[in-house]
């Protein structure tokens, strides 16, 4: 499992962002959106008489131009060749098709273009809700946490709750606590299981539980900024409730025996094809990079496991080299995904001799 901040360091930072952050309601109509030649761009926003310039970040891009039904291929060719016509389809639509949205900044920049009535659900909330359920269980410990500019992970291990898979390989069970503050999901509590022997994290796709980022809408019709006032404090609270009741049940022992029984089912799966073929159909579904497939392959050749339950740990063991938390988080899904995938009719069980060597293996 791929090493994000420490848990102080993940409170400090969250502390952070909370003071530097910024949210504003305005109506598109108030906005003025301006591409430069170097790539970059602003969004303008007139508040109070007074006009604010903010630096737009790759997921405001992406938004902004989902909302606007651009092409995001097209918009992109825009932002670097022709800025100018990208500043006059994005204000040009900001005109015709005018709506109020939620603008949030941070450290100067928007992060996030998104709906006036996207609930805000804070990482240090979430934080200050979740982590007393986490320090009363017994035996539980967060043994990896990050924030990226998408997401909060908690990812939290019950080292009372585990068994073999098979003689020597111990997996115990847990859970992983996320949330996006820039509208990329719900807030999340996905079973997870962690495999001693190598430490690798594997995300259930079942049993996972959400809870959604939408409020009412704010009323107003000039840009303003957002408080977290009382009101809001308050029916933030009875929702935290609610996933602290879903964090309390996170590690069920049941949902994990049945997890553990998959897990043992898969290792009497075996590939239908060879691996290098069986992990060029996986990253062709799953879209991995040419590195991904090169890092998941060498696994599998080392573990010399021809199985799902093989592959499965291949996956999540090419986590640990991912290039950021965030995707290494998304190959922990994709393991999931392969265990979900369903039981053949007619299992065997085949031996493959890999017709190439580890040294001829690339990325």
């Amino acid at each position: 499992m791929k090493q994000g901040r420490t848990l102080q360091q993940l409170g400090a930072e969250l502390q952070r962002q909370r003071e530097a952050r910024k949210d504003f309601i305005t109506d598109t109509r108030h906005m003025d959106f301006k591409a430069r030649d170097n790539g970059s761009a602003t969004i303008s926003l007139d508040i109070k008489g007074q006009r604010h310039n903010f630096e737009v970040d790759e997921l405001a891009h992406k938004q902004i131009a989902s909302r606007l039904q651009i092409p995001y291929r097209y918009y992109q060719k825009m932002q670097a060749e022709q800025p100018e016509l990208l500043s006059q389809n994005v204000n040009t639509w900001f005109e015709k098709a005018p709506e109020r949205r939620m603008i949030r900044t941070l450290d100067g920049s928007v992060r996030a273009f998104l709906s006036d009535r996207y609930r805000r659900l804070d990482n240090l909330e979430l934080c200050e809700a979740v982590l007393p359920i986490i320090k009363d269980m017994a035996g539980a410990e967060i043994i990896s946490c990050e924030v990226t500019p998408e997401h909060m992970y908690l990812k939290v291990v019950n080292k009372r709750l585990k068994e073999e898979v098979a003689t020597g390989d111990v997996v115990q069970a847990g859970f992983v606590i996320s949330n996006s503050e820039v509208g990329l999901g719900s807030v999340k509590v996905e079973p997870l299981i962690y495999r001693l022997v190598c430490k690798n994290g594997l995300i259930l796709k079942d049993y996972t539980q959400k809870k959604y980022h939408v409020g009412k809408q704010v009323d107003g019709d000039s840009a303003y900024e957002l408080y977290s006032d009382e009101t809001l404090q308050a029916d933030d609270k009875a929702f935290f409730m609610k996933v602290q009741d879903t964090v309390k049940v996170a590690a069920e022992e049941s949902k994990f025996a049945m997890a553990v029984e998959k897990l043992r089912s898969s290792m009497d799966i075996s590939l239908n094809k060879d691996p290098m073929q069986e992990v060029e159909l996986l990253a062709d579904r799953y879209l991995l990079t040419q590195n991904e497939r090169g890092d998941v392959l060498r696994q599998l050749f080392m573990s010399g496991d021809n199985s799902r339950y093989g592959i499965l740990n291949a996956v999540t063991a090419a986590s640990q080299l991912a290039t950021n938390y965030e995707r290494a988080t998304a190959l922990e899904r994709i393991g999931g995904e392969i265990l979900a995938e369903p039981i053949p009719k007619h299992k065997s069980v085949i031996n493959i001799t890999p017709v190439r060597s580890l040294g001829a293996l690339t990325a």
